[in-house]
């Protein structure tokens, strides 16, 4: 009962708030970079490869150790480890925007990465077990924390535009030491969740689940400049491969897993958790090829680059607000089956573009997709974390958000592969990425009916 006192001495927004500033900076970090990576190139006169590992070192940290984040979440309590992982991630900012080489920038965003796996978990956690027993509020608050994330992976591209325009690309990491030390004063009237019983560290499995997947991102990386068959590629993914295979077997038999294999024993975590990792390969190697699109082909300079991307903002602030109401009234059914229609109508809106297409004809595609995954993504979040036991809500949060940034990685190195390193292969690249979101639709469509639609209960 003292999490639903919490909820009630402080306000929905001053918890969300709270936690959001989290979601933010994480998500920030993830687009904004992208657009200063001309700039970056030209101060440290770096190869492409280069360029790639300071995107990537974020990404490969962020999803390799966010399972282990989000045990010690669940086992050393979700506000000391959310406080912690914003220290980190002000430090590492702060480190990135001082840096004196492509190298020192590459590690810092490495442990910008650690920082963000640490407090992403914790902070999810914490709004889960805030409004453990008050379902609406719960839909309501994973909708406005969901939300937030997509507005600023959204709007990544637009700040970062206008901050190289007044400033050097040092000033987009050095932006996020104030959201940091925000988030850590407001978070000190949190009350500290509850634990789960097991306190042991799995640390052979988590050296084997980052070995497998630094191993199978890195190939993926290589993919850019080498061919599949390929021997490195090649052999760097079956041996992430086969090192998977081991880890699942030993997280089998260990008793204080960091994967605890049961959460798969429900059919709804399953299939939310294949959605969202289908939803995040469309929307990332989407919104990578558009960028190329948008500087390559109809020569936008930065700042109308980023500008091009405010549908995708306005489409996140509207379709998260009505994802919210949609849940708290009827479960997480009909935002998911909405969502995902829209989000395909978007994505098939898109088939259009060639190099001749100007962009007011993407417009209407620009605002849908958001708006789709703006409905749907918010109660994919509320159904996974109510298919779980709320102790267990800091690991299940970490599942869902490594593999999700996992497909992220894979599907802007696929399309980018796609793409060609230019806007030529763009009208291609959104086709795929289109199947790819009717894809969604359909596993939404059967297995949804499958296993939610026909409970009578809203999940």
């Amino acid at each position: 009962m003292g999490n639903s006192r919490q909820a009630a001495s402080l306000s929905l927004g001053y918890i969300v708030g709270t936690t959001s500033l989290a979601f933010v900076v994480s998500q920030l970090d993830v687009s904004i970079v992208n657009i200063a990576l001309p700039s970056i190139a030209k101060a440290f006169s770096v190869s492409i490869s280069s360029l790639q590992w300071i995107a990537d070192a974020y990404t490969v940290a962020f999803a390799a150790l966010m399972l282990s984040a989000g045990g010690m979440s669940d086992r050393l309590g979700s506000k000391r480890v959310f406080q912690s992982g914003l220290l980190l991630f002000g430090v590492a900012s702060a480190g990135c925007g001082l840096a004196w080489s492509a190298g020192s920038l590459i590690a810092f965003r490495a442990l910008q990465g650690i920082g963000a796996a640490t407090m992403i978990p914790s902070s999810l956690s914490l709004l889960n077990q805030a409004f453990s027993h008050q379902p609406d509020q719960r839909a309501r608050a994973v909708a406005l924390w969901t939300m937030a994330g997509g507005i600023s992976i959204a709007a990544g591209p637009i700040l970062g535009g206008l901050l190289l325009h007044v400033s050097s690309w040092r000033l987009i990491f050095i932006v996020n030491i104030p959201i940091c030390l925000g988030g850590m004063l407001m978070s000190v009237r949190l009350r500290e969740s509850e634990r789960h019983p097991n306190q042991g560290l799995d640390i052979p499995g988590q050296l084997m689940w980052m070995l497998a997947l630094t191993s199978f991102i890195t190939a993926i990386i290589e993919w850019h400049a080498k061919e599949i068959a390929h021997s490195l590629v090649a052999g760097v993914f079956l041996f992430s491969v086969a090192v998977m295979l081991l880890f699942l077997w030993y997280e089998k038999k260990a008793g204080t897993a960091i994967l605890p294999l049961g959460l798969f024993k429900a059919p709804v975590f399953n299939v939310l958790l294949l959605f969202g990792v289908i939803v995040n390969n469309a929307y990332y190697g989407t919104v990578f090829v558009l960028s190329l699109y948008l500087q390559n082909v109809l020569h936008y300079d930065v700042v109308r680059a980023g500008l091009a991307f405010l549908p995708l903002t306005g489409g996140f602030v509207i379709s998260n607000i009505v994802s919210g109401r949609l849940t708290a009234k009827y479960g997480i059914r009909l935002p998911l089956m909405v969502g995902s229609l829209l989000a395909a109508a978007g994505y098939a809106g898109l088939l259009i573009a060639t190099p001749g297409t100007p962009y007011w004809q993407l417009f209407v595609a620009f605002l849908v997709i958001p708006l789709g995954m703006g409905v749907a993504v918010p109660a994919m979040t509320t159904g996974i974390l109510s298919s779980v036991e709320k102790t267990r809500s800091g690991t299940a949060s970490a599942v869902l958000n490594t593999t999700r940034q996992a497909a992220g990685a894979m599907g802007v190195a696929v399309f980018g592969a796609m793409a060609g390193g230019g806007a030529a292969g763009i009208a291609p690249a959104v086709r795929v990425s289109g199947m790819i979101s009717c894809g969604s639709l359909l596993v939404v469509g059967v297995l949804i009916y499958r296993y939610i639609w026909n409970k009578k209960n809203r999940t």
